[in-house]
């Protein structure tokens, strides 16, 4: 997928670039209501309600990353994780539309090709590794909670966020020194995304961000859409 045969990476945001949903919202409705029934559901639409005036007001994505997490306190890693896995099988089989085809099309050609898969997600481990193990990426960026003997603390150090994407990238990169960023592809939906496209030869905007595509339009005459 470059214009050579040198070796190149290719990372991928995944929330309504690789799928449809929202995976960390999607998965918290997922929970509730299977554990809790109506109550989880008017559980989650308490926190959706306050993440939705925290987002008016102008609160930061990462802050509000911050907020999501704190839901899992004290919750179980072992028990999380089995309700991931089941969340995932029953979304990726039954769910009409998951994957969003391009992106998942972009990437298996890729991987043919020889390149380094890596998704790069403010989502955590349990929903992302199925993901990264349906795409046969290599290695996945993301928000990690803190774990302690076990359970979720609802701590998160570094949410993989904006500029903490573009900070996870640049590590990945760094230890990639035969890489050259400017072979590089990657793809984002949003223009949180941004940091992280501008960091590599051949961005591209999966849907329609005007923002984001603007933005990009101004760093680089190579930018795609998709």
């Amino acid at each position: 997928m470059t214009d050579t045969d040198r070796p190149y990476l290719v990372f991928s945001d995944v929330d309504e670039t690789l799928i449809t949903v929202k995976s960390m919202f999607d998965f918290l409705h997922y929970q509730l209501v299977r554990r809790q029934g109506t109550a989880g559901e008017e559980e989650y639409e308490r926190i959706m309600a306050v993440i939705r005036r925290r987002s008016a007001d102008g609160t930061p994505r990462a802050d509000i990353n911050r907020f999501y997490y704190s839901h899992y306190t004290d919750e179980s890693v072992e028990t999380i994780t089995t309700l991931a896995d089941d969340w995932f099988a029953e979304r990726s089989s039954s769910t009409r539309g998951f994957y969003i085809d391009s992106t998942r099309s972009a990437l298996r050609a890729h991987r043919a090709a020889g390149a380094g898969l890596v998704l790069v997600s403010g989502s955590f481990p349990p929903l992302l590794e199925p993901l990264a193990r349906e795409v046969g990426a290599d290695a996945v960026l993301c928000t990690r909670p803190r774990i302690v003997d076990g359970r979720y603390t609802g701590e998160v150090d570094t949410p993989v966020i904006g500029e903490g994407k573009r900070a996870a990238v640049l590590r990945q990169l760094a230890a990639r020194p035969d890489v050259d960023p400017l072979d590089c592809h990657a793809y984002g939906d949003h223009v949180s995304d941004l940091p992280m496209l501008e960091l590599v030869g051949h961005p591209v905007v999966v849907g329609d961000d005007s923002e984001l595509r603007e933005a990009l339009a101004r760093h680089s005459t190579s930018v795609r859409t998709a």
